[in-house]
Parts: structure tokens; C-alpha cells; sequence
């Protein structure tokens, strides 16, 4: 069985990767106050630049969530999406209650609804909202696995039934009758925590809760490689069969480690919500959480930091195709992902870890 390479370089040169560490997360501290600094200056950066590292980072926390049960526990999910857009759309109902006041959303208006629905009471409360962000998604998940791992599906059939999953909520959120915004989805939104969404100062806050929460997920993941628990989701991964006959059950290590991934993902699509300032149904599909995987292959899945690199390597080139070729930026994420497939099986990270085997 393999060690994450976080691990092992943490083993081998423990000096070099925390003060590595250290100075990325100093860069990522730094970077938002760049926005402070007057426009004609060296240094600045736009509150767009800023908007976009912030995105960038809420896919790379749920490309460490997927990591966790794909690279750990060998389980491809194709359906991690509909965990991030729950989190979105339960921070999108705290935000559209504080832009409509007293009254009701927009949307709700435009509909001709009298009243708020059941599932909306107390979204105006941040905490309530918080808890739903984690609650919701979180729930959904284990629900989802309890049967799915109970039923011992796993491989294709798992990945199956995860992309019908997101694709199933996708349509749900699509009607109007849902009260969620049907097509459009949540948007408009004007103050978070009394504070307006579109401020400078707002934006930094925002910028570094993502940045927390990345290392937090990053710690959670060294975490499960260093403990038993971890040892044994390699072994779920590597040797399930092996694992079941040596008298442990698999079942409650893999429904744990995936309830985990989705709450990660929704505390992600919390963040990514304000920042972009939309949630809509698009986020669901199924599209969406096949490029999750894209980014988890792209930079070494099992290596926790190596997603992260996918994500930001993936979610830059297409900001930068989307502008100088829009046509056909999804060619080229096809021709980096077979790429990676045929001459880095191990993703970018395998190229330093060369010698382990």
C-alpha cells in the first residue's frame, strides 16, 4: 500500500515541506491585501483577480474532498457536485433573506408566492444557515452510502450511481416549484454579516476563510494518512477482500471518510457563493464533477496536495483559454486530460516521486 506523498516527503525532509508550506501559506495571506494597494501600483492586484484565486480555491478544497474517498478509499464519485451546490444554494438562502429584508426573495415575488416554504424558516440566521451548509449535504451523503455501501456497490456501478445522483438534484433544482430559483438559481445578494458581498474588505475575509479552510482539509487528510484510519482506507482501496477476511468491516471506514469528503464540499460551495455571487442548478451537473476527477487524475490522486495543483492548473488554463480561445477551451481540457493518461498515470505529481514505489 502507498503513502500519500504529503507523507512521505514529510518523512523524509521534514525541514524543507513545513517550510515550504509555510511560505505558500504566507503568499496565500498576503495575496488578498495586494488588493489595497492603489491601482497604478507594481503589486496590485484587481478585486476581479482576487475573486477568481478565491474560486479557484473552493474547487481546490473540493478536489482534496474527492481525493479523500477516491484516492484513499478507491471510490471514483462522479456526483460530488450536488455536495458543493447544496452548501452553495444553503448559503445562497441566507444571503437572498438579507437582500430581501423583511420581504421575500425576489424571485419568490416575480413567482407570486405569498408566503416563505417551510424549508426557508430561519435561513435569515447565519448560524441556522452554517449548520444547514454542513447538515444538509452531509445528511444526503450518508444516507446515500449507508445504502450504497450496505448494498456493497462499488466500482463503475458506485460511479454510476453518484453521476445519477447530482444529475437527479440537478433537474429537482431546475423546477420552479422547488423554491429554489428554478434556472436562474440565488444572485443579487448585497450584505453578508452586515458587511456589503462586493467591498474590498469583504472579499479579503472571504479570500482567507478559503484559504483556512484548504489547510484545514489538507490537515484532516495528513491526519487520516498518519492514523490507523487511514491505513485502513488503503487497504479498502487496495485489497478490500483481504481486508474483510483479516475481520474488519469496510463498510462504516467508507461511509465516514465519504460523509466527510460531502461536508467539505458544501463548507466549499458556502465560500464559493458569495465570492462569485451566483448558485444556480448548472453547478449540479454531472459535467461539473467529472472535471473534479479531471483535476484529482490531473495532479496525483492519493497525494492530497497533488488535486490541488490539479485544480488550480485546470481551473487557470481555462480562465485563460475561455479568453483567448472560448471556442475551444474544452478541446484543450480534453487534450490535457488524455495527456496525463497516457504519460503521467501518477498525475504531475508522480514526475517527483519517481523512485517510490
Amino acid at each position: 500500500m502507498t503513502m500519500p506523498m504529503t507523507l512521505t516527503l514529510a518523512r523524509k525532509a521534514p525541514r524543507v515541506t513545513r517550510i515550504l508550506g509555510l511560505f505558500l501559506l504566507l503568499v496565500l495571506i498576503i495575496l488578498p491585501f495586494l488588493a489595497l494597494l492603489p491601482v497604478d501600483h507594481p503589486l496590485a492586484i484587481s478585486v476581479w483577480t482576487l475573486t477568481l484565486a478565491g474560486k479557484i480555491l473552493c474547487y481546490a478544497i473540493v478536489a482534496v474532498a474527492l481525493d479523500l474517498v477516491w484516492g484513499y478509499a478507491g471510490m471514483l464519485s462522479l456526483g460530488h457536485g450536488i455536495f458543493f451546490a447544496l452548501g452553495g444554494y444553503a448559503m445562497g438562502m441566507y444571503l437572498m433573506r438579507q437582500a430581501s429584508g423583511e420581504g421575500l426573495p425576489a424571485f419568490m415575488s416575480f413567482l407570486s408566492w405569498t408566503e416563505l416554504p417551510w424549508f426557508w424558516w430561519g435561513t435569515q440566521h447565519f448560524i441556522w444557515a452554517m449548520l444547514l451548509v454542513v447538515l444538509v449535504p452531509g445528511l444526503l451523503a450518508l444516507v446515500f452510502g449507508w445504502f450504497a455501501f450496505r448494498s456493497k456497490i462499488k466500482g463503475v456501478y458506485f460511479s454510476i450511481m453518484t453521476q445519477a445522483l447530482t444529475f437527479a438534484g440537478m433537474l429537482l433544482f431546475f423546477r420552479n416549484e422547488t423554491g429554489f430559483g428554478g434556472n436562474n438559481g440565488f444572485t443579487g445578494f448585497t450584505t453578508i454579516l452586515g458587511f456589503p458581498v462586493t467591498a474590498t474588505s469583504t472579499r479579503i475575509a472571504l479570500f482567507l476563510a478559503t484559504v483556512m479552510l484548504l489547510v484545514l482539509a489538507l490537515w484532516l487528510g495528513l491526519a487520516l494518512a498518519r492514523s490507523k484510519f487511514g491505513r485502513i482506507l488503503t487497504a479498502v482501496r487496495d485489497a478490500e477482500n483481504r481486508l474483510m477476511f483479516c475481520g474488519y468491516d469496510p463498510k462504516g471506514f467508507k461511509l465516514l471518510v465519504w460523509t466527510l469528503s460531502a461536508v467539505l464540499c458544501g463548507l466549499a460551495g458556502a465560500l464559493y457563493v458569495p465570492q462569485v455571487g451566483i448558485i444556480n442548478p448548472s453547478e449540479m451537473s454531472p459535467t461539473n464533477s467529472i472535471e473534479a476527477a479531471i483535476w484529482v487524475a490531473l495532479g496525483g490522486r492519493g497525494t492530497l496536495i497533488g488535486p490541488v495543483f490539479g485544480a488550480v492548473l485546470v481551473n487557470g488554463a481555462k480562465s485563460l483559454f475561455t479568453v483567448i480561445m472560448p471556442e475551444y477551451w474544452q478541446l484543450f481540457l480534453g487534450l490535457i486530460f488524455i495527456g496525463v493518461t497516457l504519460f503521467l498515470p501518477r498525475g504531475v505529481i508522480g514526475l517527483f516521486r519517481k523512485g517510490d514505489k
